[in-house]
């Protein structure tokens, strides 16, 4: 069987990419810092920071799916936490290439995880596509030198694919969790302006994008993984409301409180654009979850 070496294989795409691998017959092993009594994949060392990466983790031939770093809205952003989130996929990045491509070993395909957050923090009625530059702002230059470090398997020769991934909605675990965690006190919360695009995707699609990545040669650079509906906050918020059939809280939480609490981060859910899922699309993907209505029901 095909091999496929999962970094960050712990989290909530890495998870479920590991299940549904091996039923499409391929052999999954993991790269991790700790190995757990009693894990289910096989698994091999690495250290970032120290730059050590087991040896024997590599053959050529593998597939690589790099989704390894540093959560981008876990913690406020402060000095540290913006090199943190940056060394996390940077240092990962050069360690993989180093490791296989720096010595000789090819593997068949890297594909890498990336964000939509490339496009910049900015409320827009642009559509943004793969073909758009690079924002200025952290999150765009987060993702720049993010897409960057997969660059010298691209130049080896080895096809690399760039999923540029929008907010994963998933029953726990994502994005969704926060989102409609005061509906537990019977209300439903918005964030000023409201009128700020959600660029989003459902938990089994975008494995699905890997998966086509995975299986499909003819995939190679940036993908957007973006629902092709393009919904607002407020578009989503009222949508969970109708769902939980729970009333709206009228008045938005200002941005400036949002900012106050929040930081520079808070502009993860005070701004954002439309984004194509085109070039998905064109490639032969179908979405199991286009619209936001059956997705949140699936979650």
């Amino acid at each position: 069987m095909q091999r496929v070496v999962i970094t960050g294989a712990g989290g909530l795409v890495g998870t479920r990419l590991s299940e549904m691998l091996p039923d499409e017959g391929y052999d999954v092993v993991h790269l991790t810092r700790s190995r757990k009594k009693g894990d289910k994949y096989k698994s091999f060392m690495w250290d970032p920071e120290a730059g050590i990466c087991d040896a024997d983790a590599f053959n050529a031939g593998d597939i690589i799916i790099h989704l390894a770093g540093a959560n981008i809205g876990e913690k406020r952003w402060s000095p540290a936490r913006k090199r943190e989130i940056l060394d996390s996929r940077i240092k990962t990045a050069g360690l993989l290439s180093a490791s296989t491509v720096g010595k000789g070993i090819f593997p068949s395909a890297f594909i890498s995880a990336s964000a939509t957050g490339i496009y910049g923090s900015v409320i827009s009625q642009r559509i943004f596509t793969e073909s758009d530059p690079p924002a200025a702002d952290f999150l765009g230059e987060t993702c720049r030198v993010w897409e960057a470090s997969a660059d010298p398997f691209e130049a080896a020769d080895v096809r690399t694919v760039k999923v540029r991934t929008s907010v994963v909605l998933a029953p726990r675990g994502s994005a969704l969790s926060k989102l409609r965690a005061p509906a537990a006190a019977g209300l439903i919360i918005r964030f000023a302006p409201g009128n700020q695009f959600f660029p989003w995707i459902h938990i089994d699609d975008l494995c699905m994008v890997y998966m086509k990545a995975v299986t499909d040669a003819g995939m190679a650079g940036a993908y957007n993984a973006v629902s092709p509906e393009h919904i607002t906050h407020d578009m989503l918020m009222r949508e969970i409301a109708k769902q939980k059939r729970l009333p709206v809280f009228l008045p938005r939480i200002p941005e400036w409180l949002a900012r106050g609490i929040l930081g520079e981060m808070s502009v993860v859910i005070t701004t954002g654009s439309r984004v194509s899922s085109d070039r998905l699309i064109l490639s032969g993907f179908e979405f199991r979850y286009p619209d936001i209505r059956s997705a949140l029901k699936a979650c």
